[in-house]
C-alpha cells in the first residue's frame, strides 16, 4: 500500500507540471501505457501475498481510475485554454472597414487600350468583326489567290469543309467596313487571331491591331506619318524609325516598319541581334484588286493599311522575353502591372 501511496504522489505531481497536450500524452504513457506503472502494478497482483491481494487489487484500480479521470479534465482544460488563445490571436474587429484586393488590368489589355486611345485621338473609329470568319473575308478579297501558302492547313485553322476558319489577321474587319461603309474611312480593327505557330515569340492565339484609311487623297507620306507619330507616343520617346520595302498581298507597295531597339537604345544587343533595329509591324498602300473587291472604284479611292501585333509591342514596353508568361496566369507575374 506504500507503494500505491507514492504512485498517487509522482501522479499527483507529473499532472501538475503539465502544460500542453503532448505533456498530457506522455504521462498518460508513462503510467498507463503498456510498459507504464500502473500496468506492471496490476500485473504484479498474483506476487502479493493472498491476504493483501484484495486490498492491493482495490487500490491500484481506484489510482487507475483517479489518473484517468484526472487526464480527462486536464484534457478539456487545455484544450478550452488553447481555443481561448487562438481566438485571442485570430480576434477580428468585424466593425473596423475591410479594404478588399483589387486586382488589375491584365497587360495585354492595358497595351491594347494604350494603342487604341493613341488612335483614337488621331481620329479613327474602332471597329470589331467575328472571330470566325469566312475565307471569302478572310483571303479571297484581300488578293490573296487560292495556292497561296498563308491557305495552307499548317498555317490555318479551319473550323469546317464550308469555308469557315478562325481568322488568321483583323484584315477581314477592314473588308467588312469597306463593304458596309463608304468614304472616307478611317479605322482600326482589335481582337484576337489565330495561326498554327507556337515558340517563345508566338502562340496559336494572339492579338493584332490594323488599321485602314481609304479616301481621294491617301498616300505613303500620310501613312509614314501616322505610324511614325503613333510609335513614338506609344513609346513615350522621339525614337527612330525606317520602312523596308517588303510584300504583302494586299498592299502595293508594302513595307516593314523597324525601330530603334528600345533594349539597348539602338546600340546593338541579343534581343535586336546586334543590328539596333526592332520589326514591329507590316503596312503599305491598299491594292487596287482588294478596293475593287469592296465595290469602291481604285480610280478614284486609294487607301493604306498596317498591322501590328499587340504582344509583341507589349514584350519591347515592359522589357518581356516570352510570349507565354501572358497566357500563364502567374499571379507574381500580372502583380507587377
Amino acid at each position: 500500500m506504500k507503494e500505491i501511496e507514492e504512485l498517487k504522489e509522482n501522479i499527483e505531481a507529473d499532472l501538475k507540471a503539465v502544460q500542453t497536450l503532448e505533456e498530457l500524452q506522455e504521462v498518460k504513457a508513462k503510467y498507463l501505457g503498456k510498459k507504464g506503472l500502473l500496468t506492471q502494478a496490476l500485473k504484479r497482483i498474483k506476487d502479493i501475498p493472498p491476504q493483501q491481494r484484495r486490498e492491493y487489487g482495490q487500490g491500484v484500480n481506484r489510482l487507475k481510475a483517479f489518473l484517468e479521470a484526472e487526464l480527462k479534465k486536464r484534457q478539456e482544460a487545455i484544450r478550452e485554454r488553447e481555443l481561448e488563445s487562438k481566438l485571442r490571436r485570430e480576434w477580428i474587429d468585424l466593425t473596423v472597414p475591410i479594404k478588399p484586393p483589387f486586382g488589375s488590368l491584365h497587360p495585354i489589355t492595358q497595351t491594347l487600350e494604350r494603342i487604341l486611345r493613341i488612335f483614337v485621338g488621331m481620329g479613327f473609329s474602332v471597329e470589331e468583326g467575328p472571330e470566325i470568319e469566312l475565307e471569302d473575308y478572310n483571303f479571297d478579297r484581300l488578293n490573296i489567290p487560292k495556292e497561296h501558302p498563308a491557305r495552307d492547313m499548317q498555317d490555318t485553322f479551319y473550323v469546317n469543309r464550308e469555308g469557315y476558319l478562325l481568322r488568321t489577321h483583323t484584315s477581314p474587319v477592314q473588308i467588312r467596313t469597306m463593304l458596309s461603309q463608304k468614304p472616307p474611312i478611317q479605322m482600326v480593327a482589335p481582337g484576337k487571331v489565330y495561326r498554327r505557330d507556337d515558340d517563345p515569340t508566338h502562340s496559336p492565339m494572339f492579338h493584332q491591331v490594323e488599321g485602314l484609311v481609304v479616301n481621294r487623297h491617301a498616300n505613303f507620306k500620310h501613312m509614314k506619318f501616322v505610324i511614325e507619330e503613333f510609335l513614338r507616343e506609344f513609346f513615350q520617346t522621339d525614337l527612330p524609325v525606317r520602312f523596308r520595302t517588303s510584300y504583302f498581298p494586299f498592299t502595293e507597295p508594302s513595307a516593314e516598319v523597324d525601330i530603334g531597339c528600345v533594349i539597348c537604345d539602338a546600340q546593338g544587343c541579343r534581343v535586336c541581334k546586334d543590328t539596333g533595329w526592332l520589326e514591329v509591324m507590316g503596312c503599305g498602300m491598299v491594292h487596287p484588286n482588294v478596293l475593287e473587291s469592296c465595290g469602291l472604284d481604285s480610280e478614284i479611292y486609294q487607301g493604306f493599311a498596317f498591322g501590328m501585333g499587340v504582344e509583341r509591342l507589349a514584350m519591347l514596353l515592359y522589357g518581356i522575353d516570352n510570349i507565354k508568361l501572358f497566357y500563364e496566369n502567374d499571379i507574381r507575374f500580372l502583380r507587377q502591372f
